[in-house]
């Protein structure tokens, strides 16, 4: 017998501790049935032992030494004894502060790791779990056959590695394999190609061995399906979520490559509209670090958000060609294929002596699944993103090649690819209507047709599919999945339709973003009956059915019925797809506490007098991860310092020890420097977009979002001109007491909405005036960031002082744009909308601006129309705008008319007053340094709440019923 001492080294987690001692036999093999695992903790005052003995095979030393390693365990030495065919092995190791591991919790999960660790590869034909993450069983071949699977798997028998010569050697390959440029010869473009693709493969691993974990645990799935995913740029994300960054920024250094750099040669994936959108990338974002067993449903625009560009003032839509330089983030499922059909007749056959109903289509395109993998922050599970691009069917084309009808088959492909081609198609012709319902339903088909596949693979019947699937509604979008699994169901599955209808009622969600009842969206019978009949049909059921439950709840109330029911009578026969939602979902959220109320009282008042258990909010969140880590790692990397610990990236509650330090100079000083840091890059951004330079002293005020009126950028614009007004006719004494400002506007216009358009124009016609005003210098500038989108957001929010968020009282649902500020140390001045409420509760009043009318008094003060009195100040900013002082006179006529007494429907007039006091008061604190500090370092210690962390464990347990589902490492 012979032993052996050495030492050896891992990283360092923190484990919890408490006393345990124990042996656990494993039988990875008959040959190996004596095979044990101990621990002792008697042995060494300072380290647990964990005393290991098996057969002995090359590279089991590596094996079990990795277990430690991604366990965070550090060894602190090692023996091995050898005994003829057997080892004992005694590893000494303590966690991340030196101590020992005592809690029977880790202990026994360190166990099982070592043992499957250890059973695997010991001859029974499985998979280290260490080297490639999870068990699975090889194939049991034999013969010729046998050996060359034996070899595929021994080939793919561990992870790509991630030290920097290894990343630099997959970088370069890439560059030559990928890319097809000279490794001697590339240009930064094409080294974020390359670079790109060394992240997915790594990001694939994990995707593939999640995914495979899945389907052996069978856990229940959720599906989110939302027509909207603003994921922003991936690379920056994807490496900060793998633990990667440090090792690509230094392998990339090496090559003489920046980072930074390279990932800003990456474009937008502006595959939505505003605020849902980015929710639904957060809400992916955190699903995925948390471990649920999920996957996001969208649709692969050809073109994103149009490209805003502004011209004279004047915003004009580009398309966004995002796809024209390729996607390396997307995996295209070419096998992945299902037909969606349009159009048609429905007819009715005798099948077993029952009466079927049968959909025969018009046309028939072909959904065709792009898959991207979605990387946990601290975990290996990465989940599925999967969009759809729609290709024309093989049918069209053989049809058309029969007939030799060569145009024909061209104008089919066209007319198919056209489904997918563009994000919110004008819907204001009916055209565009038909396009916009043929996008929905396109998505949902080929969705759902996916995830009925995934299930009947595991199960032999439907009566499991509440136990393990649900589906989540993002607003009203994909309602029509209802009427389509009812399709599926009873049409093609043969179920009786109240088992088909309580099983639908089961698995469905529904999330409504949507505030005021005339924003609700409704598709015309007529549009439906011709484009879709069958749904129709079974929409037509469902609400017949609904009416007489109804009738025998609430009797012969007409009136509610008709509010209720799903189809709306009147000059244009309409399907209420938000009633729809409702009838069918088994909860219905809301995605803040005041939305929520209106929910309850206003918009859905009859329905929640019917069913209250339905109804709940989740308010909206936004991940940290992108929003902090990725945006602002200045702050990040402060954050960390002195909490002490990087955990807050997993847990954002953890940002309330921050309070601890509020009054300590030091760290006033760095947070500080932090800010002025991210101002300095705001800057210069400001600069080279617009010519105008900005002084770094001048409180940087920002509103960015979408242009509408009730967000009130107007009421924004008005104010500055105000404060323009105010300092033109001040003394010098008195203009030395002014609070410099940079007011920062971006958003963009629907290309259909005339007024926002107008008020974007009207920004730039008094940034004109006063940025040209030598009388004004310092004191006021005005610039309007074009083409705002998620990369630019991360640039301005981290450099934004103060943030404007200024909808009328009761018309956000939520925001989330507030949460990215607050994230960021920015002070809010806000109106008592949307999550600015809660917002009130976690940071106190003290530490925001809050201004304008409540939403209990908005109703009552448009009634008072033309009685209301307004401020003088307001009428004379407003009389400067239509007298021409910043000429376009006639151009902004109809744009002051909006806001005209008794015509003022989103009360600027009322809340100008208040809105200058606040401001005033917002003077006031960025005179006093320290008290800045302050409110800036307790916004920051008060956003945990509104991390979409938080959002998900809510929706999973209360809503989806879904529990984690961790990968193995």
């Amino acid at each position: 017998m012979q032993t052996i001492s050495f030492p050896l080294f891992a990283p360092h987690i923190s484990i919890p501790c408490a006393t345990a001692r124990r042996t656990v036999s494993f039988r990875p093999s008959a040959t190996e049935s004596t095979s044990s695992i101990a621990v002792d903790n008697s042995h060494a005052p300072d380290s647990t032992a964990f005393v290991i003995r098996a057969r002995n095979r090359i590279g089991l030393l590596q094996v079990i030494t990795r277990v430690f390693k991604v366990l965070g365990l550090s060894i602190d030495r090692a023996t091995v004894q050898f005994d003829g065919d057997f080892f004992v092995k005694s590893f000494f190791v303590t966690d991340s502060h030196g101590n020992k591991i005592e809690d029977s919790e880790s202990l026994e999960r360190i166990q099982r790791a070592l043992g499957e660790a250890l059973g695997a590869g010991a001859g029974d034909g499985t998979v280290s779990a260490a080297s490639r993450g999870i068990v699975v069983r090889r194939p049991g071949l034999v013969g010729e056959r046998g050996a060359k699977a034996e070899r595929m798997f021994s080939l793919m028998d561990g992870f790509l590695k991630n030290d920097p010569l290894s990343l630099q050697k997959d970088i370069l390959n890439h560059v030559e394999y990928t890319v097809a440029r000279s490794r001697f010869s590339f240009d930064d473009f094409e080294a974020y190609q390359a670079l790109s693709h060394s992240v997915r493969d790594r990001l694939i691993e994990r995707w593939h061995d999640t995914h495979i974990y899945f389907k052996r645990t069978k856990p229940k799935r959720l599906y989110f399906l939302s027509l909207e995913f603003l994921m922003g740029r991936s690379l920056s994300n994807s490496v900060i979520n793998l633990g990667i960054q440090d090792q690509y920024a230094e392998a990339l250094s090496q090559l003489g490559f920046e980072f930074e750099v390279l990932a800003e040669q990456e474009g937008d994936a502006a595959l939505g509209n505003g605020g849902l959108a980015r929710l639904s990338a957060c809400q992916m974002d955190s699903l995925a670090t948390l471990d649920y067993p999920a996957w996001g449903y969208g649709l692969r625009y050809e073109y994103g958000l149009f490209r805003q560009v502004i011209v004279d003032g004047f915003q004009h839509e580009q398309p966004d060609y995002w796809l024209n330089f390729g996607n390396p983030w997307e995996i295209e499922r070419i096998h992945v294929t299902y037909e969606v059909k349009f159009y048609g007749t429905v007819e009715e056959v005798d099948m077993k002596g029952e009466k079927h109903k049968v959909w025969v289509p018009g046309e028939t395109v072909e959904a065709v699944a792009y898959d991207n993998p979605i990387p946990g922050y601290g975990t290996r599970n990465t989940i599925n993103l999967r969009l759809w691009a729609a290709k024309p069917s093989n049918q069209f084309d053989l049809e058309a090649y029969n007939t030799g009808d060569y145009i024909n088959s061209v104008v089919n492909r066209q007319r198919a690819e056209t489904i997918s081609n563009v994000l919110y198609p004008d819907d204001r012709s009916h055209q565009g209507k038909e396009l916009r319902l043929k996008q929905q339903y396109f998505f949902v088909s080929a969705s759902l047709q996916d995830i009925i596949r995934r299930f009947k693979e595991a199960h032999s019947n439907f009566d499991e599919l509440p136990d393990k699937v649900a589906l989540h509604l993002n607003d009203t979008h994909p309602s029509l999945s209802i009427a389509e699994i009812m399709r599926i169901l009873i049409d093609e599955e043969h179920l009786s339709w109240n088992k088909a209808w309580d099983l639908v009622c089961k698995v469905f969600s529904f999330t409504t973003h949507t505030v005021v009842a005339e924003g609700l969206e409704k598709i015309p019978v007529d549009l439906l009956g011709s484009l879709l009949p069958r749904h129709l049909q079974i929409l037509y059921e469902i609400n017949f059915n609904f009416m007489e439950e109804l009738k025998k709840r609430i009797g012969l109330d007409y009136n509610r019925s008709s509010r209720m029911s799903i189809v709306e009578e009147g000059a244009v026969k309409n399907i209420r797809m938000a009633n729809l939602s409702i009838v069918c979902s088994h909860t219905v959220n809301g995605v803040s506490k005041l939305h929520l109320d209106t929910l309850k009282m206003r918009t859905f008042k009859d329905f929640y007098e019917l069913w209250p258990e339905k109804f709940q909010f989740k308010t909206n969140g936004v991940t940290q991860r992108r929003w902090i880590v990725v945006s602002n790692p200045s702050l990040c990397a402060l954050i960390s310092k002195w909490l002490g610990t990087e955990a807050w990236v997993r847990n954002a509650d953890l940002l309330t020890g921050l309070r601890d330090h509020v009054d300590n100079i030091d760290f006033h000083q760095e947070w500080k420097m932090v800010k002025k840091v991210n101002k300095m890059r705001l800057a210069e951004y400001i600069e080279a977009m617009s010519g105008v330079k900005v002084s770094l002293d001048a409180m940087f005020d920002v509103q960015v979002k979408r242009i509408h009126e009730y967000k009130r950028q107007l009421l924004n614009i008005l104010g500055i001109i105000h404060r323009y007004d105010c300092i033109k006719n001040m003394d010098k004494n008195d203009r030395r007491k002014v609070v410099p400002r940079v007011c920062i506007i971006g958003g963009k216009a629907a290309p259909g909405y005339e007024m926002a358009k107008k008020i974007i124009k009207l920004c730039h016609a008094v940034a004109e005036k006063i940025n040209n005003d030598t009388d004004i210098g310092d004191l006021l500038k005005l610039v309007f960031i074009p083409d705002y989108n998620v990369s630019v957001a991360e640039l301005v929010i981290p450099g934004a002082d103060l943030s404007q968020h200024l909808s009328t009282a009761g018309h956000e649902a939520s925001g989330t744009g507030s949460m990215k500020f607050l994230m960021n140390g920015c002070l809010l001045l806000a109106t008592s909308d949307g999550s600015t409420v809660e917002i009130v509760e976690e940071i106190g009043l003290d530490n925001l601006f809050l201004f304008g009318a409540k939403v209990q008094e908005v109703a009552e003060l448009r009634e008072k129309g033309s009685t209301l009195k307004v401020p003088l100040q307001f009428a004379r900013v407003l009389r400067m705008v239509r007298e021409g002082y910043f000429g376009y006179k006639d151009y902004f006529k109809s744009l002051c008319d909006t806001v005209e007494i008794g015509n003022d429907f989103y009360l600027l007039g009322h809340d100008f007053g208040s809105y200058l006091e606040a401001q005033a008061a917002a003077d006031k604190a960025f005179v006093d340094p320290e008290k800045w500090m302050k409110m800036s370092i307790l916004s920051v210690a008060g956003s945990g709440r509104f991390s979409s962390d938080r959002t998900i464990q809510e929706y999973a347990q209360r809503t989806w019923k879904i529990d984690p589902c961790r990968c193995p490492l």
